[in-house]
């Protein structure tokens, strides 16, 4: 993306963004998911994401993003989502998020952490304040509602890619 912002023929505006499913080091034996829990909303949680800064490639967003929220980059990339995948805000929280934005459109990255002891999410600005590997069962009874759709839309794509 060039630019800060994106917007669809109904003229929404949608922040660029990336997310990590970031699996955790033992893959491909097992398959875990790292998930967090939001500081900002308890009980939202989600895979690390964040915004793609003016300039920045969807992947230096990627690491940066990972650094920013769990204190390491130190992944390995197995894939990337060839699409963009939009989603709007819930009515009830799109005040609250990023003022003159309707959603999202994201970039999804699949990555496997090197070493899973080298998360730490007591960063500079913490975003998150629990963390867990889950089974994919797991990942959607806890996931926030909202983006359960596009999680599933994303899984789907790796997995018919053959990585999940």
């Amino acid at each position: 993306m060039d630019s800060n912002t994106t917007q669809s023929s109904e003229t929404k505006k949608y922040r660029p963004n990336v997310a990590a499913v970031l699996l955790s080091s033992v893959y491909p034996r097992e398959c875990r998911f790292f998930i967090a829990q939001r500081c900002d909303i308890k009980g939202a949680w989600q895979f690390p994401q964040g915004g793609i800064d003016e300039g920045e490639s969807p992947r230096d967003a990627l690491f940066r993003e990972l650094r920013e929220e769990i204190g390491t980059d130190d992944v390995e990339v197995l894939s990337e989502c060839p699409h963009w995948i939009q989603y709007d805000f819930p009515k009830t929280m799109a005040k609250k998020m990023y003022v003159g934005f309707a959603g999202q459109i994201q970039k999804y990255f699949l990555v496997r952490l090197k070493n899973d002891k080298m998360i730490n999410i007591q960063t500079e600005r913490p975003e998150f304040d629990k963390y867990e590997f889950v089974s994919q069962k797991g990942l959607f009874e806890r996931v926030t509602h909202f983006k359960k759709e596009v999680y599933k839309q994303v899984l789907g794509y790796f997995k018919k890619e053959g990585y999940l």
